[in-house]
């Protein structure tokens, strides 16, 4: 089993900066493959963007455009998400999530881009960017 905790979010202004952590306990997750996603109230989880174990990443290219950057220190078994300029339309509950079954491969981004597959979460850290 492997627990995740998210920390970092908060309240910013817009253009303002973010840097979410992940932490991992209960194993190792340094070969997983590690999401982001994002969820606003009465919507689905939106998929931000993922790390796997080899540092590669893919982001959702409909609002990320440059501005997040997804890293992981395996030494401390944490992956973050750093967020610049942020816009009063990221604000959500931002979840991220590990799975050992997959990688950032072409085919497989029906997976690792799906909250479905993803087979241990986090609690989820509020981020709120005011106007």
């Amino acid at each position: 089993q492997v627990q995740l905790v998210e920390s970092g979010g908060g309240m910013v202004q817009s253009g303002g900066s973010l840097r979410l952590s992940c932490t991992a306990s209960g194993r190792t997750f340094s070969s997983y493959t590690v999401g982001w996603f994002r969820q606003v109230p009465g919507e689905e989880r939106e998929f931000v963007g993922a790390i796997n174990l080899n540092g590669d990443t893919r982001y959702n290219t409909d609002f990320v455009k440059g501005r997040f950057t997804i890293f992981r220190s395996n030494a401390k078994d944490t992956v973050y998400l750093r967020m610049n300029s942020l816009k009063p339309e990221d604000t959500a509950v931002y979840y991220c999530a590990a799975d050992p079954k997959f990688q950032l491969m072409d085919d497989a981004v029906a997976y690792f881009t799906s909250s479905l597959f993803y087979a241990y979460w986090g609690q989820g850290t509020q981020v709120t960017v005011s106007s």
